[in-house]
């Protein structure tokens, strides 16, 4: 059976061989034919040309076109800043100073539609046996995109107004999701990473009629469709199920094995969810078999595809991925060459700040990136905002696990999931973006 009849299958609930494997192929790719990643964002030809190297490698059943959440972003009027190993990010958001939802609609001509479109094309007629993943950005996040940090006030000031934002946002994406399947796309997922910052209450508020409405276009199109949420998403994945989406893709913030119980109570696969930073950045070839092979025997075939958390981070090594794929088609022979691997701890040995010694307020902000991850960022954007009154009084510092001394900080302080915010070292936010009034009696209260 081939990868995209496994995938496919395997998203129709069928009994499948052998667990199907997804790599989320991002900015990490370039690094396969030496790009930066700004150039096969941009690029159609280089972008082919690593997707096809990362089929070689990487021995997947499906892969993602292209994951970039800025894509719809930028054609609406967002600014967009550039990386040489990240996706971009946006940097200016239209709707922040004046809150009218736009009109414009996506044409198959617009910003990078064309380059997205064409590599969907290729890699269809040279790799017709892998099922390819069209992505497009959650109407949430998109949102968010175009008003800023504003909207998490937005929600508890202008309700309605958030909620025609959003309405909006799902009718362009869901635009742009037909584009997708026009071009050859065997999956469409809507990437939503700020679903896991706001509550079951605030998703059933705003989310539940947008996201139905998305899953039910998708569905029309007879193509299965898939809904990503980054962070600790534990507890709307009830809700996100509610939504009829055929698969639900997390990362290494939840835990899985709990969390497909509850897709199971809905009959919808789930998806994920190696580490991204611990595992397939840091760790070995090995450590990264053994953990997909942990993985695919908690979990079995019915109704799981293994991949990592989200995208993959542009430094992880190749032969980690590699490692990954030997070990789903190989399971028995890698196993066994494991039998006497001991992973060893190589995270560096750090000494917390002496918080108490300190002349100004520390906000740290725990993000997986925030070049990277649209929740991390916009985290670090609303300790920033909320800091700036204070001048001098208070300094934010983000600690991006993309780095050993950050990972042995999460570990030092118990902090298990990111992004996360602390407070003069005090843990006081997980995967929930504050208010701005919160966070200002927070920092009043530990400057006294």
């Amino acid at each position: 059976m081939d990868g995209k009849s496994l995938i496919l299958k395997a998203l129709n609930h069928e009994d499948v061989p052998r667990t199907p494997w997804v790599p989320y192929t991002g900015a990490q790719i370039a690094n396969l034919k030496g790009y930066a990643a700004d150039e096969i964002f941009k690029d159609v030809d280089k972008l082919v040309e690593c997707l096809l190297e990362a089929e070689a490698q990487y021995a997947p059943d499906g892969l993602p076109v292209m994951f970039d959440l800025q894509v719809e972003a930028e054609i609406l009027g967002c600014d967009l800043k550039w990386y040489p190993n990240t996706p971009p990010t946006v940097c200016s958001h239209p709707l922040a100073s004046d809150f009218t939802v736009p009109t414009k609609r996506l044409t198959k001509e617009d910003g990078r539609i064309p380059i997205i479109m064409e590599a969907t094309r290729r890699l269809k007629e040279a790799k017709p046996n892998i099922a390819l993943y069209g992505l497009v950005c959650g109407p949430f996040t998109l949102a968010s995109h175009l008003r800023g940090t504003n909207i998490f006030m937005d929600m508890y000031d202008q309700p309605e107004k958030v909620k025609e934002l959003i309405n909006y946002c799902e009718e362009v994406v869901s635009e742009y999701a037909g584009f997708l399947i026009d071009a050859g796309c065997d999956v469409v997922g809507a990437v939503d990473p700020l679903v896991s910052q706001i509550s079951p209450a605030s998703f059933e508020q705003y989310l539940t009629e947008p996201f139905s409405a998305f899953f039910a276009k998708v569905r029309e199109r007879q193509v299965p469709s898939c809904f990503f949420v980054c962070g600790d998403a534990t507890k709307n994945i009830p809700a996100m199920c509610k939504t009829l989406p055929d698969a639900v893709a997390i990362d290494e913030n939840v835990d899985i094995v709990e969390a497909k119980k509850v897709t199971d109570e809905h009959g919808i696969l789930i998806s994920g969810n190696l580490q991204l930073t611990i595992t397939m950045l840091f760790g070995t070839q090995q450590d990264n078999q053994q953990a997909a092979i942990d993985l695919m025997d908690a979990l079995g075939t019915k109704d799981f595809i293994l991949a990592p958390g989200c995208d993959m981070p542009f430094g992880v090594p190749p032969e980690n991925i590699v490692g990954v794929g030997m070990a789903v088609h190989n399971k028995e022979a890698v196993r066994k060459a494991l039998a006497t691997y001991v992973k060893k701890d190589d995270l560096p040995e750090i000494e917390l700040p002496d918080y108490d010694s300190l002349d100004h307020v520390l906000i740290e902000v725990v993000t997986i990136d925030s070049q990277t991850c649209a929740a991390c960022g916009y985290m670090v954007a609303s300790a920033r905002d909320a800091a700036a009154p204070f001048g001098d009084k208070v300094k934010v510092v983000e600690r991006s696990i993309m780095y050993p001394e950050n990972v042995a900080f999460m570990s030092k302080i118990g902090l298990a999931n990111a992004p996360a915010m602390l407070i003069h070292g005090e843990i006081k936010h997980i995967s929930l973006i504050p208010t701005s009034e919160t966070l200002t009696a927070e920092i009043n209260a530990a400057m006294k």
